[in-house]
């Protein structure tokens, strides 16, 4: 009978009998002891003529799907429960017939409640003594579902599913009044989407997913007679070790008997499905990131799910947005490229075990990592984030992470990140600050200078080494001044920012930091998405330096800890003509109903002005083999990169001191890679030091092979030669002259006036200008350093008269701890 059969005369009947029934049947079928207590007869009564008529049925949780940017290949899949909603056309006869027949096979007569079920039911627990019966029809099972599901609190969800006198009652009226709003087959569609069949699986789709890895259309009728026995028996089967086979058998064909008996199958269809043998294939559905559908995306996936935690839309708290992504039924289209992605793994394989450049082409320092982060110019999508490292949990099934890197740990027992971690090592927070990236810091110093005005011709004087300004406590050498060196204590000469970045000479970007200064640096910096953290674990304190700018010289040189995919996204930033993108890890997500959301959509702005990006890119082609767009190049840092990517590339290498890290960035007009070599574990000791003929190769592999079949796309000119060479001014001569007097000659030229902090040999009178840094020529506006003289080369004069010419020498006077004779 379906609802609009259902006439005023049969819910009166019904409404009374269950009244009548309430306090006496039901308190005997669902607690025997207490049949005949006039007290639980008035108590039921009473709450069932109070209850409302109406009843919220919300939506049931449903399962997060993510993919790669393909739309296609699937990555993770999130849940609270593992649950897809399917409308009831797509569900096959058989399964609904197994289900009715296992459930309620009066469904299609009753309004609700089974007057004549809830009687037997109450004879029959009287006489066994016993509950032997239940008397709940399906829609008042599907009531109590939508209650559990609609609880805003744990008590409301244990009232919803607690066997007691109440919890029936209300049971009943709200299926009689349900009746009278939904269709008997939108009752037996919302039953069949939120029964728990077991095994984490809710809802027909994953049962039949979880136990014979089919969808609901392709079961047999004996697959969904088992499916449809475990409704009331859920815990009773293991789907991956099969305990509880024989009787999962008995309770299938207890089902299949039952279908014969309701004229959905003849007993010969039933006896030839009965011998049918039971296939559980137990594949329960993965969850979370550490089940991701490779073990090395979970890196990705993990990036994913703190991206999402971070959306204020999803929810007002960081637990409301988790549960929207594990109830919600979303489906995420992520920005992770399956090329990109698979180009990484394979390039840190063969950089880490199948490298010629090593010796036995295999690196031996397992604790070691290399960790690459790809993101896309003018979109900041994530495109890959790989290490040689597994995304899970260490456990003490091989294979079991090995001895921390630090001594100090390793005796407490600690183990360390390898192979298995969850630790975010590509993308970072407040826990993982990052690592030192070296000297492809230095490209934060160059754009702040352009920024400035300073052109890429800018001339430097460079020595070895370099007294810079910034004071160094208890540190003798340089008068207690910072004296940063070349490596090798090279002196390149006068060098402008093509040769400086291309030779990464440390003694032209610490006086080029000095003239800029440091907080327009770190300016820059954060403008490129750069992020400075607190480290107290391992005694850093980046965002207090960057607080304090101007004395932090060594960020230049790569002092401060940054992660790959922050690199990588400062080079994809420049790249992109200086728009820059926060990093996302989608390309879209649809809600439940099919609607795209646009909180996925991209967050640019342009935060560096384009002539000044395209002029920092054309400098940083000369590290990397490529040739500037006006000759300018001389770069050996990684020259080969070039060669091995056949593509239009900027970027830059990175060492720290002792080779604690070694990094290379590389960026094309379509991508940018970022790849690291440390021990993540302990990446402020250095054990041992790190390799370029790892990291390099890493990167440079994983650009090839990810740019295959792309367009070679050229880097563009800055729209004028301003920011080129500028405009070149001779630099007065003040050699000899009163530094005071040489100032006001320098700024009455336009030039801006520094003096040096320690005095040089010279043969002009002490105190006095001993000449500029640069001298000769420079741009016009720029920086000039005023070097002081120390009187060392000042060629003594001969007094007249004794001593003086043809006269006897007169001795020096004494020196303090001299012995006179």
């Amino acid at each position: 009978m379906r609802k609009r059969d259902h006439n005023i005369f049969v819910n009166l009947v019904s409404l009374l009998t269950c009244g009548f029934l309430t306090g006496v049947v039901i308190a005997a079928f669902a607690f025997p002891a207490v049949a005949l207590s006039g007290l639980a007869a008035k108590a039921g009564g009473e709450a069932f003529g109070q209850l409302p008529d109406e009843l919220t049925v919300k939506r049931s949780p449903q399962i997060s799907y993510l993919y790669a940017s393909d739309g296609k290949t699937p990555l993770a899949t999130m849940y609270d429960e593992n649950r897809r909603d399917m409308p009831l056309s797509d569900i096959p006869e058989v399964v609904k017939q197994a289900v009715l027949a296992a459930e309620d096979q009066k469904f299609y007569e009753h309004n609700g409640v089974d007057v004549m079920g809830v009687a037997r039911a109450f004879i029959a627990n009287k006489q066994a003594g016993t509950v032997e019966q239940g008397a709940s029809t399906l829609t008042m099972q599907f009531v109590r579902l939508s209650i559990s599901y609609s609880a805003d609190t744990a008590q409301e969800v244990v009232d919803a599913t607690e066997d007691t006198t109440r919890r029936k009652v209300r049971e009943m009226r709200y299926a009689m009044a349900i009746e009278q709003r939904m269709s008997k087959d939108q009752i037996l569609e919302g039953y069949l989407n939120t029964a728990y069949f077991g095994n984490r699986a809710y809802g027909i789709f994953a049962a039949a997913k979880v136990y014979f890895d089919k969808e609901p259309k392709d079961l047999t009728a004996a697959e969904a007679a088992f499916l449809a026995a475990l409704v009331k028996f859920p815990g009773k089967y293991d789907a991956v070790s099969g305990d509880g086979e024989k009787g999962a058998v008995e309770r299938r064909d207890y089902v299949l008997q039952e279908m014969v008996e309701t004229g959905a199958l003849t007993q010969a269809e039933a006896d030839k499905h009965k011998a049918e043998p039971l296939k559980v294939v137990g594949k329960v559905t993965p969850n979370g990131c550490v089940q991701t559908t490779n073990i090395r995306w979970g890196f990705f996936c993990d990036f994913f799910q703190r991206w999402w935690n971070q959306q204020e839309v999803f929810g007002a708290t960081v637990f409301d947005r988790e549960r929207a992504l594990k109830s919600g039924g979303f489906r995420i289209i992520t920005s992770l490229d399956v090329t990109t992605q698979a180009a990484m793994d394979k390039s840190i394989t063969r950089a880490l075990t199948n490298n010629p450049d090593l010796p036995g082409k295999k690196w031996k320092w397992k604790s070691d990592a290399v960790m690459l982060a790809g993101i896309e110019p003018g979109t900041g999508k994530v495109r890959g984030l790989a290490t040689n490292r597994n995304f899970k949990l260490d456990s003490r099934t091989a294979p079991a992470n090995g001895k921390h890197s630090n001594p100090a740990l390793a005796k407490r027992g600690i183990r360390g990140s390898y192979p298995n971690t969850t630790n975010p090592l590509m993308s970072g927070g407040p826990d993982i600050g990052g690592y030192q990236a070296g000297s492809v810091m230095k490209i934060f110093t160059l754009v702040a200078a352009l920024e400035k005005g300073y052109p890429l011709a800018t001339p430097i004087p460079t020595k070895a080494p370099y007294v810079s300004k910034i004071r160094i406590s208890g540190d003798p050498n340089c008068g207690g001044y910072w004296c940063p060196n070349n490596s090798g204590n090279k002196n390149w000469g006068t060098q402008n920012m093509w040769t400086g970045f291309g030779n990464s000479v440390n003694t032209f970007f610490v006086p080029l930091f000095e003239m800029v200064g440091g907080e327009r640096v770190i300016d820059t910096a954060k403008r490129l998405g750069l992020t400075f953290y607190d480290n107290p674990k391992e005694k850093i304190d980046d965002a207090y330096f960057a607080a304090h700018a101007e004395g932090w010289g060594p960020f230049t040189l790569g002092a401060s800890d940054h992660t790959p995919l922050q690199i990588a996204n400062a080079f994809a930033t420049l790249a992109a003509d200086g728009l820059y993108c926060e990093p996302i890890p989608v390309e879209k997500i649809l809600n439940n109903k099919g609607e795209k959301l646009d909180v996925g959509d991209k967050r640019c702005k342009q935060n560096i002005q384009v002539d000044v990006a395209r002029a920092a890119i054309d400098a940083a082609r000369c590290p990397i083999g490529d040739r500037s767009l006006y000759g300018r190049c001389s770069g050996t840092t990684a020259r080969d990169s070039k060669d091995i990517i056949k593509k239009h590339i900027a970027g830059k290498t990175g060492t720290t001191d002792d080779s604690k890290s070694v990094t290379l960035t590389i960026t094309t007009k379509q991508l940018a890679i970022s790849g690291f070599q440390t021990d993540p574990d302990w990446a402020q000791v250095s054990t041992h030091k790190m390799s370029h003929r790892v990291v390099n190769p890493a990167v440079q592999y994983a650009m090839r092979d990810a740019m295959k079949g792309k367009p070679n796309l050229q880097f563009s000119k800055p729209s004028s030669m301003k920011l080129v060479t500028g405009s070149l001014i001779s630099i007065p001569v003040v050699k000899c002259k009163p530094v005071a007097e040489a100032r006001s000659i320098l700024r009455a030229r336009g030039f801006e006036v520094d003096v040096a902090t320690k005095p040089i040999d010279s043969d002009c009178p002490k105190g006095t200008a001993a000449g500029t840094s640069p001298e000769g020529r420079t741009i016009r506006g720029g920086m000039v350093t005023i070097e002081v003289s120390n009187g060392s080369k000042v060629k003594p004069t001969t007094p007249p008269g004794p001593g003086g010419p043809g006269g006897p020498a007169v001795p020096p006077p004494p020196r303090r701890g001299m012995i006179l004779p």
